[in-house]
């Protein structure tokens, strides 16, 4: 009796070949220049920012992807991104969805900024898919603890969040809720870490968006944080019971702010 012949192992040379031959054609395809098109089409199908001139989220992280990889042509990433924009717009109008309609005029509100801190330079290196999961993470950690601290995500700025609070104390727990949840987040080696600023005042609501000084001064005063922290204005101070939080004065100047302006850096009393 013959014997019998072995039978091919998972590993042969022909599978690896179809794989690499597949392989081959995927990268061909995500770079072809009419998948691109086409993906790239998709994405400038969702609705644009608010406020006229303003950067789409998914740019800012596309010029991240692209400073670390040169501008290489990507139809995978271009929906990548898509999904990125379209997860921040359904957040937005969830967070819209159970409030009054913007009346275009001031309306009393605590400002709150975040962003991740060393972020650029992680996705300088990291991955697209990396990249892109990092945000999602970030952005659904963050919009949770929004919500149930009753405030209003505006809009998401790529690495960071832009909310609106009515009540003062609720903004500043919840920036040190949101700084905790998202450090349980880690991609690629790159633990997610926040740091956050609020100014209390009366920016002006248009249409979907908030704007006027009091956006920018909450926006300068958590660009001056570090890693983990909360800084907020004297505003804000002037909106809560002191007594239930620990402040510390922080040296602070910045361009555009009013030179009285006082920043403090809290910490809420267990």
């Amino acid at each position: 009796m013959s014997a019998a012949k072995p039978s091919k192992k998972p590993g042969s040379k022909s599978e690896a070949s179809m794989a690499k031959r597949a392989a081959e054609i995927l990268a061909r395809t995500d770079a072809s220049e009419s998948a691109v098109s086409l993906a790239r089409a998709a994405r400038n199908l969702i609705p644009e920012p608010a406020s006229a001139g303003e950067e789409r989220p998914s740019d800012r992280v596309a010029m991240l992807i692209e400073q670390a990889r040169g501008p290489q042509p990507s139809a995978v990433r271009e929906l990548g991104l898509a999904t990125v924009e379209i997860w921040q717009s359904l957040t937005r109008r969830r967070a819209r969805s159970g409030g009054e309609k913007a009346s275009d005029a001031p309306v009393p509100a605590t400002i709150m900024f975040t962003d991740l801190v060393n972020f650029s330079t992680w996705a300088l290196r990291a991955g697209d898919d990396q990249v892109l999961e990092l945000i999602r993470a970030v952005d659904g950690a963050t919009e949770k603890v929004v919500r149930r601290r009753g405030g209003q995500v505006v809009k998401n700025l790529g690495d960071g969040t832009m909310a609106v609070f009515t009540d003062a104390e609720q903004a500043i727990l919840a920036a040190f809720e949101t700084i905790t949840a998202v450090t349980a987040v880690e991609v690629g080696g790159y633990r997610a870490q926040l740091r956050a600023g609020l100014h209390t005042g009366m920016p002006r609501a248009v249409g979907d968006d908030y704007l006027g000084v009091d956006v920018n001064i909450a926006a300068r005063v958590g660009a001056a944080a570090g890693g983990g922290e909360v800084f907020i204005s004297d505003a804000v101070v002037d909106a809560v019971q002191p007594d239930r939080f620990v402040l510390r004065r922080k040296r602070f100047r910045a361009k555009g702010v009013p030179k009285e302006l006082v920043v403090y850096s809290v910490v809420p009393k267990l």
